[in-house]
């Protein structure tokens, strides 16, 4: 009975905030939001007795992944009006009807498989964290530390990106001055 109202108390509660992500102009409410839905959906996981994947849920995805969108919008100007550039919805409907059947593909084909079998199973008295680590540090190692160069080379191009931008300071710069930036900026975007 506990899991059931916890499940359908934390589906309303995750809907709501990624509703709110979804449908408000501010960008602080809509990041809030979405730390909060996502915090919300690590619910789901403890609630299932994956307490591993709850722990990193709330850790990668309301830590890591928020602050990079954080970081993110400091560096947009959130305030001007975004025009989009309209594709053609042909072409941009097939391709995500492939990618969504390439999702399905991928996430059936070990439940079909029938020769899949693990290579460490599961033993009396483990837990669920111990399990994974110890799939994770033997059979997956190269993969996950592969994973973690690639984030770090991520991480270095993404501070020497947002440093080349840094040659202005708009907190040294006087009203005037950022208002007659923006204009300039705005004569050569029509032109």
């Amino acid at each position: 009975m506990f899991e059931a109202i916890a499940f359908y108390l934390f589906s309303f509660l995750t809907i709501a905030m990624f509703y709110i992500t979804v449908t408000t102009s501010q960008a602080l409410y809509a990041l809030s939001a979405l730390a909060a839905g996502m915090i919300f959906i690590s619910a789901f996981f403890f609630i299932l007795g994956a307490d591993f994947l709850g722990a990193v849920q709330i850790v990668v995805y309301s830590g890591a992944v928020m602050a990079l969108y954080a970081f993110g919008m400091m560096f947009f100007d959130t305030t001007r009006d975004v025009k989009e550039k309209k594709g053609n919805k042909y072409l941009i409907t097939g391709l995500a009807t492939l990618a969504a059947i390439l999702v399905v593909v991928i996430v059936s084909a070990p439940l079909i498989g029938e020769n899949i079998s693990a290579y460490y199973p599961m033993t009396e008295g483990a837990g669920n964290t111990q399990e994974i680590g110890m799939v994770l540090f033997t059979k997956y190692l190269v993969p996950f530390e592969l994973a973690a160069v690639m984030l770090l080379v991520a991480m270095i191009s993404g501070i020497v990106l947002a440093g080349k931008k840094m040659d202005l300071s708009l907190t040294l710069m006087s009203d005037r001055e950022i208002i007659e930036m923006r204009e300039e900026k705005n004569k050569k975007v029509l032109l």
